[in-house]
């Protein structure tokens, strides 16, 4: 298995280059005044779990996984989204 500690881990600040190159057919769904659709959150997180499973469709035995790592995924996009502050610099 591909397990780290949480001391290991690399921060996601840290993977910016990486995820740029990896997901460059992904969207950005960050828009000043336009809100992203449900549909097109959903369409990233498929769109990410497609990237890092391998998997365009998964078969039968990995579908559950699949299709709950992008639930999970469009959930956590759009807490992320609906969280961001625009205009706001620190």
């Amino acid at each position: 298995t591909h397990s780290q500690s949480a001391s290991d881990a690399v921060k996601p600040t840290e993977l910016a280059s990486e995820v740029s190159r990896m997901c460059r057919s992904i969207k950005v769904l960050r828009e000043r005044d336009i809100p992203a659709s449900d549909d097109e959150i959903a369409a990233a997180a498929l769109q990410y779990v497609r990237k890092i499973s391998g998997y365009r469709a998964p078969s039968k035995a990995n579908e559950a996984a699949f299709d709950a790592a992008v639930e999970e995924i469009t959930i956590a996009s759009k807490q992320l989204l609906n969280s961001l502050r625009y205009g706001v610099r620190a």
